[in-house]
């Protein structure tokens, strides 16, 4: 079925208010999936992967810094998802990176990475140039980077597949180098044993983006039909306090 991305975008902010996002959070959640999706990168497919630990991700204690100094930084996100802590991480490297002109974050336990892409986009258009880097597998390891540089409003990603052993693989990892004296730029080598790789230039996304705009988005029925049914939470909790405001004029 195809949706507008207004009609998406307040259905997946519902979806998140409801199971439990703070006020802020649920709107960059709903965004980052939006980002994604319209622009070519499969946000609602990654979305989907995110879905069965939602509500388990609200359980979970916040993010904490393990290490840092004035260029960097470690931070355990304890297992939480990209959509509720990788904007704040960006966020830290990019405050360094004003002061100090570079910045270096490595973010670990965090899974759903490739939702970083709004935020890389919005460090970008603020001026700050950024790279981030990830690996992603259970059986099959597929590595993934994504730059932006300062001023530009689009970035450009890549991906491959690998040859890599799980074990090689620090799982749920990610990288953050930020500048606001250097352009940063990335891109995946022709490594041994990658595969299949993909990568989207500047252009490209904002292509995408205009097709998206014209055409509008396409989405399984029954994923839509699950994300309209966790925002019914607040659908009820609003009805039920209209009723109890109306009842006590």
């Amino acid at each position: 079925m195809n949706i507008s991305m207004n009609e998406l975008n307040a259905a997946l902010r519902r979806c998140f208010e409801a199971t439990g996002y703070f006020v802020g959070n649920y709107e960059d959640a709903a965004n980052m999936i939006l980002w994604l999706e319209k622009h070519g990168l499969k946000g609602l497919e990654e979305f989907k992967r995110a879905l069965p630990y939602i509500d388990a991700d609200r359980e979970k204690v916040l993010s904490s810094v393990v290490y840092e100094d004035r260029t960097s930084a470690i931070i355990d996100s304890q297992g939480r998802s990209a959509l509720n802590c990788i904007a704040a991480s960006v966020d830290l490297a990019h405050a360094k990176a004003l002061e100090n002109g570079i910045a270096t974050i490595t973010v670990h336990n965090c899974h759903n990475r490739k939702f970083i892409l709004k935020a890389l986009t919005d460090c970008g258009r603020r001026g700050i140039s950024v790279v981030a880097y990830w690996q992603n597998g259970n059986s099959v390891v597929t590595e993934h980077t994504a730059a932006i540089k300062a001023g530009d409003r689009y970035p450009c990603y890549s991906e491959a597949t690998t040859d890599l052993e799980m074990s090689e693989v620090d799982a749920q990892a990610l990288t953050i180098i930020c500048s606001s004296r250097v352009d940063l730029t990335s891109s995946l080598q022709q490594s041994k044993g990658n595969t299949q790789a993909i990568y989207l230039d500047s252009q490209q996304v904002a292509v995408n983006k205009a097709k998206t705009v014209e055409l509008g988005i396409d989405i399984d029925p029954d994923l839509w039909a699950e994300i309209n049914r966790l925002g019914t939470g607040i659908l009820v909790s609003n009805s039920e306090q209209s009723r109890q405001g109306a009842g006590g004029r």
